[in-house]
């Protein structure tokens, strides 16, 4: 079974489209690179209904959007037996998950991925940003500490590109990088989620899949399951370079991947 659980509702350009028409565009796409399923995640901060939560320009600007919209059109993919699933991606904020909970629990998603773009009010995947300002060792300090406390929030399913911090920039010593790898999978173990391996970061500065092997060794090792992911922007990216997302799990030990419905989860063979 292969799928691509990370991607957002656009059409060719890039350009919000929240309609079944779109979707059949994914899933044709799909389709053509033996992607067995698909999985919409949009973010949580382009949506009316969440603006309350955020305190940050660059997702204020983004709330103009019709949750309702972005639900009824994966909803609808699905009842014409398309293989969706309907998700989203969520941002992690230190304090605002009873408020989160609230704004996301009405509607039926299969699955809430848990992301961490921002720290302390410095952005983690833009220039300059968490790294530039901290420095290695601290950005990567604090980024795995909200790392963990996403994982240990019960809110999400999966853990969305969990090592971002690794986007740009220089890192800290092996050390240091292999005792925040140990300490992080202990925690996303006792919290049993998932783990994302995406090949998202194949086309970000850092030019490398996500997790960082030694981290998904470590998760494999706890028993953590993970999820497959493109972060497709448009339609044309679907799978994109998911071959060598796959042979990065297999390389730590993975057997399966995870399957979800209505948030409950089970495992099937992988590729």
């Amino acid at each position: 079974m292969i799928v691509d659980y990370h991607m957002h509702l656009r059409d060719s350009d890039e350009r919000i489209d929240y309609t079944v028409e779109a979707a059949e565009k994914f899933v044709e796409a799909a389709a053509e690179r033996g992607v067995d399923e698909i999985g919409f995640t949009e973010h949580v901060y382009y949506f009316e209904q969440t603006r309350s939560l955020w305190d940050q320009q660059y997702m204020l600007e983004r709330c103009i959007y019709d949750l309702d919209t972005y639900v009824g059109a994966v909803v609808e993919a699905k009842e014409r037996g398309l293989p969706v699933k309907l998700g989203l991606e969520v941002d992690y904020f230190p304090g605002t998950e009873a408020d989160l909970r609230d704004a996301v629990s009405p509607y039926p998603w299969d699955y809430l991925l848990g992301s961490v773009h921002y720290v302390d009010g410095f952005p983690v995947d833009q220039e300059p940003g968490l790294v530039e300002k901290l420095g290695p060792h601290e950005a990567w300090r604090r980024y795995f500490v909200w790392l963990r406390n996403a994982a240990r929030s019960g809110l999400f399913d999966s853990l969305s590109h969990p090592d971002l911090v690794r986007h740009h920039g220089p890192r800290p010593d092996a050390e240091a990088v292999q005792w925040l790898h140990e300490e992080t999978a202990d925690a996303i173990e006792a919290a049993g989620v998932c783990v994302e391996v995406s090949s998202a970061g194949l086309h970000k500065p850092v030019g490398e899949l996500y997790p960082d092997p030694q981290l998904l060794e470590a998760c494999q090792v706890r028993g953590v399951p993970i999820t497959l992911a493109s972060d497709a922007h448009a339609p044309q990216n679907v799978g994109r370079d998911l071959d060598r997302a796959i042979d990065l799990a297999r390389a730590a030990g993975y057997e399966s991947v995870t399957i979800f419905d209505r948030r409950q989860r089970r495992q099937e063979p992988l590729g």
